[in-house]
């Protein structure tokens, strides 16, 4: 403040003083602007109910003119049938009157029928007389007034009876003489009649009879086929929808292959808004498309890989960074083609690092051994402990990227995962890296002994908890797991590795229980089980993604048909990775001739998973080792059932004696030392089926499998005390 001679007081004169500005405060509010009377009429007509949706959108208005098109062209025919429907009624009903049907009935009822025939006999004389009369007094009327108006009366009079007669041949079900007792075949007359839809739910015991449905999006034509979105009634569900497909096929009268039926979900739908397609033909039945990434020169890792078409022939994408994939068929159904299709466009991609694996060591992957940093192919013992080696690598390289990401500044790694500008930059050595196995259940399936922090496990357990450690924590390193297998069982994939494993790819195997192993618990109770699909849809599989896809961020599964690969165009891809990556300068390791394995740390390795340094047993193969009596008899007479588990499951005890020519008592004690009991099972003979006693194929697998186990920790013992 100042005083009157206009100095500073309780200031501090030092202090710079801005300069002083006069106003005054104004409270007025602006008038609020006010919507302009057409945009309210606008938004009126679109959001009111009371204005029918063809009016609203004009995709639906077209549809709508379309339906009032057919209407009109079919309505004669409709007119036609409606009219000798009606003539039918009518000559039924006089048929009943004039032959005293009820009145005959109610006789027969009272068992007074004899004493009612003079009656009924008067009475049907007597309705005759008054049809006759009837007759003649129309025909009377009609020719009068046909001398005086003209013979347009012939025709006013036509047209008014064929009005009656459609009105009381209306169907309606229920009444005499408009439901047939035996229909013909069963079609869908579809241009998706609301009627027949609400019908098709009613008869899936989709809804009550007394329920219906709300028309979302009217019937429209997408692609070949009709779509169309409803409203469930309240506390129906759409899952229940989608569970029972199958059925709700049936109502339709067409092959659920046909019918795709979605849960509406974000912003536009509820858990009761259902969006159904149906195609005019199966959508699988045609030729296949050749993969898209032909006509590319290269791709991005980052983006979702070209994987095959839904049943709309819209394309669906496989994300692969930031997750892992589980493929699994039966044998001959396209499993190691969608794999190759997941792998191609990581080829394409020269700032990509691949480790493939062939455990089937046939051809199919042999054009990548020009691009693969490591590449193998076989399916011995050697084989499985070099890839062995690969995933201690893996791990520790996993490790060394997590280290380095501390290291770095917020800009650069805004979170603890690979971006794409870190996966280019060579500095950090952090590019995207594929583990690809094919037929992974051999490496999980072999029983070569390693030494895990002086526990013994087979070189399958330890292999497992590997890539379950690799599916754990790489994905967000830049490290992921495209692993095949034609063996979807429990015992072959731990449920710890399926459990984190994001994508999952199910084509054609052989019951809901490998199904669900490899898209997840309970999928079939979903509606998603592949032992449903056919056998002639090669590559035809059920996709679970781990991203968004074109279907929808929030689609759980989809029918997926993978695009086609032969070799030649495998060739072509891996030829032009390999072009791309000399020129990029990224072509290392195998591909680049470097033959030298780098130097493993076990120890590391093994203590970040909580595990010790894996070590070979012994250079003789477990198979090897010689096994006492009578039990080697038995395995070499079981050679091909023991190897096989496709093989018979049961073997008779009589069988076994006869074959090996033994004491059948001294031979069941023997089998009972080593851990086999004996049991019944029904077995086919000449004269049918009959129960008898025997041994089961897989405890005489487990039995040979520990001795052999106990003979090699004696040798190991042995070799420990020289």
């Amino acid at each position: 403040m100042t005083n009157p001679d206009g100095e500073l007081v309780g200031v501090d004169a030092s202090l710079r003083v801005r300069a002083v500005l006069e106003g005054e405060f104004v409270n007025d509010v602006p008038p609020p602007v006010r919507t302009p009377w057409r945009r309210q009429a606008v938004n009126w007509w679109r959001c009111s109910p009371r204005v029918p949706l063809w009016a609203k959108d004009r995709v639906h208005a077209v549809q709508a003119v379309k339906d009032l098109v057919v209407a009109v062209l079919r309505s004669p025919f409709r007119f036609m049938g409606a009219v000798v429907r009606g003539l039918v009624v009518a000559v039924r009903w006089w048929r009943s009157w004039v032959t005293v049907r009820d009145y005959r009935e109610a006789a027969e009822q009272s068992e007074k029928l004899a004493d009612k025939f003079t009656d009924i006999r008067e009475l049907t004389l007597f309705r005759w007389k008054v049809t006759g009369a009837i007759v003649l007094t129309v025909a009377v009327v009609v020719a009068v007034l046909d001398l005086v108006y003209g013979h347009r009366v012939f025709w006013i009079a036509g047209v008014v009876v064929a009005v009656a007669l459609a009105i009381l041949g209306r169907r309606k079900d229920g009444s005499p003489g408009r439901k047939a007792v035996l229909a013909g075949p069963r079609t869908l007359t579809w241009t998706m009649d609301p009627q027949v839809l609400v019908d098709a739910f009613r008869d899936a015991k989709l809804i009550g009879k007394d329920e219906t449905l709300r028309l979302v999006d009217r019937a429209t034509r997408r692609g070949e086929g009709w779509a169309i979105t409803v409203d469930l009634p309240a506390t129906r569900k759409a899952a229940d929808v989608v569970k029972h497909r199958e059925a709700l096929a049936s109502a339709l009268a067409v092959d659920e292959i046909q019918l795709s039926v979605e849960r509406v979900r974000g912003n536009g739908g509820h858990a009761g808004r259902v969006a159904m397609w149906v195609a005019d033909e199966d959508p699988y039945a045609k030729p296949p498309i050749r993969t898209p990434l032909l006509g590319v020169h290269r791709w991005d890792a980052w983006r979702p890989v070209p994987f095959g078409t839904d049943a709309r022939g819209r394309r669906i994408d496989l994300p692969l960074v930031w997750t892992s994939v589980l493929i699994g068929a039966i044998p001959r159904q396209g499993k190691t083609m969608a794999e190759r299709l997941a792998a191609a466009g990581l080829i394409l991609d020269p700032h990509t690092r691949l480790y493939v694996a062939d455990f089937k060591n046939g051809k199919d992957w042999k054009a990548a051994e020009q691009v693969a940093h490591r590449f193998m192919s076989g399916d011995d013992s050697e084989h499985v402990l070099a890839f062995l080696d690969w995933l201690v690598e893996l791990v520790a390289d996993v490790q060394g990227r997590y280290r380095r990401m501390q290291d770095l500044d917020d800009l650069t790694c805004p979170e603890s995962k690979v971006t794409p500008d870190m996966s280019r930059d060579p500095s950090l050595d952090m590019p995207i890296t594929a583990l690809v196995v094919d037929e992974v259940q051999i490496p999980l399936e072999d029983r070569t002994p390693v030494e895990v922090q002086g526990k013994k496990l087979t070189a399958g357990e330890y292999i497992g908890e590997l890539l379950t450690w690799l599916a754990k924590k790489a994905p967000a390193a830049g490290v992921i797991l495209v692993l095949a297998t034609q063996r979807p069982d429990s015992k072959t994939i731990p449920s710890s590795l399926r459990a984190v494993l994001g994508s999952r790819f199910a084509l054609r195997v052989m019951d809901w229980r490998d199904s669900n192993i490899i898209l997840g618990e309970q999928m079939n109770t979903r509606g998603y089980d592949s032992s449903r699909l056919l056998p002639s849809h090669k590559g035809v599989g059920i996709l679970r993604p781990d991203g968004e896809t074109q279907a929808g961020v929030d689609v759980l599964a989809l029918i997926v048909r993978t695009f086609y690969m032969p070799n030649e165009d495998w060739r072509e891809i891996c030829q032009r990775g390999r072009a791309l990556r000399e020129a990029e300068g990224t072509l290392t390791g195998h591909a680049a001739g470097q033959t030298a394995q780098p130097v493993l740390d076990h120890a590391s390795v093994a203590k970040a998973i909580g595990k010790g340094t894996p070590v070979p047993a012994d250079t003789e193969r477990v198979d090897e080792i010689a096994l006492p009596e009578p039990l080697a008899s038995v395995a070499d007479y079981l050679a091909d059932g023991l190897a096989n588990d496709d093989g018979r499951d049961f073997v008779p005890t009589a069988e076994l004696v006869d074959a090996l020519g033994v004491e059948p008592k001294g031979f069941g004690l023997d089998m009972s030392a080593f851990g086999c009991r004996p049991t019944r099972d029904r077995v086919p003979t000449e004269d049918g089926m009959k129960q008898v006693r025997g041994y089961a194929i897989a405890d005489i697998r487990a039995a040979i499998e520990r001795v052999r186990d106990a003979a090699v920790i004696e040798a190991e013992m042995i070799d420990d005390d020289q």
